[in-house]
């Protein structure tokens, strides 16, 4: 008997520390409404410990209520109801304090299939974070919209106009019409694509495809592409420093931070953007540096959240994804990457990126 009670004792720790380690609030109580188990998590949200919790009745100690007032557990009735009934679907509810909470719950029936509910597990989780979740969901959507709105017009007043006026536009008309065109259905293009990047990194579903990269090579590619498109080749230096260790990264990857990085200080920044690529301890570190106004200190942390823009980039055009977007590529080949004043006084932003095998630069 004694080693029963033992092995009971056992059980009922292991299983406190089962629940303890859940991430969700929970709180377990009987058909009757008497409190049997609330988890850290769950004590953290409502402020009820579970010395002051168990063994009382669930109205007493969790009091929730939904947006009309009505008594949340009184609406359940745990005895009442199909007995097919398992499942309550998460809804918000309120404590009397006002704090919101998002409570689901499921009865727990013995025989499982048609049973008398035996206990009441019932999952809280914050709303304070499920509201920021949904404005954020809100800001990418009235984003999105924004930015959309303006190339689409352009395209649909064009696109309408040449084909009821054709033969009233002089040839140079008409070229510059569809050259309007063509660069408002690569900014759509961008933006989708840097949307499918967002959505990528959020739900970590980012592929990275290795191989050898030289990134010296792929910086003065991308410079060469700014060249090309009308930037003074004198607005870019290159500083490359002997004896570049091999890196394994995603080169397709490698080009867009670098690209994202250049347009941010050519958008932002005044004077020469210089790229400095050197050799750190654990791997190669790149430099981009323009002589702009640069980031205060306690600016630096919102950087690289989304639609972060600051000053007057709003004029300057650009989503606020970018930055966004070039950490969580950074991060996917195991880097980091950081912002800081420029020794010329603009904004200096530095990634570093693990060397070695595939191996060794997926585990750094």
């Amino acid at each position: 008997m004694h080693g029963a009670e033992t092995d009971g004792q056992v059980v009922a720790a292991a299983c406190t520390i089962a629940i303890d380690d859940l991430p969700d609030g929970l709180v377990v109580a009987d058909r009757y409404g008497r409190v049997l188990a609330v988890n850290r998590a769950a004590a953290r949200l409502t402020g009820v410990r579970m010395e002051r919790a168990v063994g009382r009745h669930m109205s007493d100690v969790f009091p929730f209520r939904d947006h009309d007032g009505r008594d949340w557990w009184k609406a359940l009735d745990p005895e009442g109801g199909l007995r097919s009934r398992v499942r309550v679907p998460e809804r918000p509810l309120h404590l009397p304090g006002g704090q919101e909470l998002y409570v689901a719950a499921r009865l727990v029936r013995e025989p499982e299939r048609g049973g008398e509910v035996e206990r009441v597990a019932i999952t809280l989780r914050d709303g304070g974070a499920r509201a920021r979740l949904e404005r954020s969901r809100a800001d990418l959507v009235s984003t999105v919209a924004h930015e959309l709105r303006s190339p689409l017009t352009s395209v649909k007043g064009f696109t309408a106009t040449l084909l009821s006026k054709w033969s009233r536009f002089t040839e140079e008309q008409k070229l510059v019409m569809l050259e309007t065109v063509n660069n408002d259905a690569d900014r759509v293009t961008r933006l989708i694509t840097e949307l499918l990047d967002v959505s990528r990194i959020e739900s970590g579903r980012l592929e990275v495809r290795r191989q050898v990269v030289d990134l010296p090579a792929r910086a003065r590619r991308i410079v060469a592409g700014r060249v090309a498109a009308g930037e003074p080749e004198d607005r870019f230096r290159l500083v490359v420093h002997d004896d570049l260790p091999e890196t394994w990264l995603d080169q397709d990857k490698v080009d867009q931070i670098l690209s994202n990085l250049v347009e941010n200080a050519l958008r932002h920044g005044r004077g020469t953007v210089t790229m400095e690529i050197e050799s750190v301890g654990w791997g190669v570190a790149v430099s981009v540096r323009d002589e702009g106004e640069g980031i205060e200190p306690e600016l630096a942390p919102r950087v690289f959240r989304q639609f972060w823009r600051g000053g007057n980039s709003r004029r300057r055009g650009g989503t606020g994804l970018g930055l966004f977007i070039v950490k969580g590529l950074v991060e996917a080949h195991g880097g980091t990457i950081t912002v800081q004043r420029a020794p010329e006084g603009g904004a200096e932003f530095r990634f570093t990126v693990p060397t070695g095998t595939p191996d060794f630069a997926t585990s750094a």
